[in-house]
């Protein structure tokens, strides 16, 4: 037979469990299984002695949306395996926009998706996923369409519910924007103007879900004392209107008391309704600075939350509210601390790069809490943080117990959380291959089939003949996270090739010379 690919001597993952055998890719596709040795004209040679075969993994939340623009290897991402990414998490995304609203929206997004190079001449959310394809991906790029900012469009800023006319509206633009491409409705219900949505609005929303078949994607809004409640708006909204239910990025923060409670009321609502969850493997988490904020301090958007920020008594009451709490809210403030949190990116005020936010407010001679403030405007906004919440055994029990899949929630700070570099290190190699909390199977089956199957992708996720030959090459003794959060940028050890549609885009072993991306940009957005 002849190919363009035959990797040797591997042990190759299938959905019947790891075989020894060659795999044969021709065309981008996975062409056969054959024994080892046999012979195969024309193709490349792959020698894997010693190296499992995988699927891809897939990246389940990905803070990609811009970053493809500047950095279309996105080589922290090709390193440790990942050949898809689900883009417009939390709600937050570059589309759909409006020209009224496009320069607060650039402003908000910058801590979480920062990129220079996007020109933002679209509007629609067909016209941004036109443009991202045009930029050439290495991996393949799916994307939510992010409830924040459909509400935006329609309603602006404001904290109120929608008129009848406005939901409607919220509906329609959901709905041309799934059509245009998107694969979910993401939901950020800690971000404005997202966090005012209620009911009815959840509802709403997945009902255009529902008739699409598509996922809701919610970081719910609270994942701290009020989590159950947080998580049963959500459970109530698909079960009254059919929707599938995708968590992100399930935790604790704190309250470690209600952790059974928790898998508890998930595993029961998993059999009223689809449900599924990802998790990213560290008891941090990261996101921008200003969620420290209460909730009402972004009413009416980015700019005045920043005249908030400066004004004296706006000053005095957000940081009563971030040291005493209000009820209903998270507050990350109260339940990390200062000495918990770590700046980890500043624009225009590096030198708060990589403190924690109490070292930044002793610099600044004043309170925490003012602290926050005090650098939330001098960077117009465009700062975000790591926040320490939870031990490692509440991190080990949701992923032994809950069936969590892999989503990242990496994002390309300055200083970044070391997710963006390790998470399936950390996922597969050290809570699977070397701590046992499941097996590498299982492991292996949750970031490929399983997550796959979450986005209805069925020609990716295992190794079968005809599908694509997205594949990781990984020795099992070596695959393990070397990011932490003193050295967050290195690279995961192990791997040694990632393909994309049958074409290397990562060389973990130097073969071609330098360790890193290929320069192939095989990716495509995956509508």
């Amino acid at each position: 037979m002849s190919a363009d690919l035959v990797i040797r001597n591997a042990e190759v993952f299938t959905p019947e469990g790891f075989v020894g055998a060659d795999l044969v890719v021709a065309d981008g596709r996975i062409a056969d299984l054959v024994p080892r040795g046999a012979p195969v004209d024309d193709a490349e040679q792959v020698e894997a002695s010693g190296a499992w075969v995988t699927p891809g993994f897939i990246d389940l939340h990905a803070h990609c949306a811009l970053r493809a623009f500047d950095e279309p290897t996105m080589a922290a991402k090709l390193s440790q395996g990942f050949t898809t990414q689900l883009i417009c998490p939390d709600g937050l995304g570059p589309a759909p926009v409006d020209d009224a609203h496009l320069t607060a929206r650039r402003s908000y997004l910058a801590g979480l998706e920062p990129a220079e190079s996007p020109r933002w001449g679209w509007r629609g959310f067909d016209e941004y996923l036109s443009d991202l394809d045009a930029c050439h991906p290495a991996s393949d790029m799916a994307a939510c369409v992010p409830h924040s900012a459909v509400r935006q469009v329609v309603m602006g800023d404001d904290d109120r519910a929608p008129t009848a006319e406005e939901l409607v509206r919220m509906q329609e633009l959901a709905d041309r924007s799934l059509a245009g491409g998107g694969r979910a409705i993401s939901f950020g219900m800690i971000y404005a103007p997202g966090l005012y949505a209620r009911q009815p609005e959840l509802q709403a929303m997945a009902q255009v879900a529902a008739k699409w078949g598509v996922p809701l994607v919610p970081h719910v809004r609270n994942e701290a004392s009020e989590c159950l409640a947080a998580m049963t708006e959500f459970i109530d909204a698909c079960r009254a209107t059919g929707a599938q239910l995708h968590v992100s990025h399930l935790k604790l923060i704190g309250n470690a008391h209600l952790l059974e409670p928790l898998l508890a009321l998930l595993a029961g609502a998993a059999g009223q309704i689809p449900l599924t969850v990802d998790q990213y493997p560290y008891g941090a988490g990261s996101t921008v600075l200003s969620a420290l904020l209460p909730p009402w301090a972004n009413d009416g958007g980015p700019s005045a939350a920043l005249a908030r920020c400066r004004d004296r008594d706006d000053r005095r009451r957000m940081a009563t509210d971030m040291h005493k709490g209000l009820a209903g809210w998270e507050n990350i403030f109260g339940s990390c601390g200062a000495e918990n949190i770590t700046i980890t990116q500043a624009v225009g005020a590096p030198e708060f790069e990589a403190q924690t936010l109490a070292e930044a407010a002793d610099r600044l001679g004043t309170d925490p809490a003012l602290a926050v403030m005090d650098i939330l405007d001098r960077t117009g906004l465009d700062s975000a943080m790591i926040d320490h919440y939870a031990s490692e055994d509440v991190v080990a029990a949701i992923y032994r117990e809950s069936g969590s899949l892999l989503g990242s929630d990496g994002v390309f700070n300055p200083s970044p959380h070391p997710r963006l570099y390790g998470s399936t290190g950390r996922f597969l190699g050290r809570l699977a291959i070397r701590d046992g909390h499941v097996t590498p199977s299982e492991a292996i089956e949750r970031m490929t089939q399983r997550s796959a199957e979450v986005l209805h992708l069925p020609d990716r996720g295992r190794i079968a003949r005809g599908l694509r030959a997205d594949l990781v090459v990984l020795d099992p003794a070596e695959f393990v996270d070397r990011a932490t959060f003193a050295d967050p940028c290195e690279f995961t050890a192990g791997v040694r090739g990632v393909w994309v549609a049958g074409q290397k885009v990562w060389d973990g072993t130097g073969s071609t010379g330098v360790t890193g991306p290929t320069g192939n940009l095989p990716g495509r957005v995956v509508r």
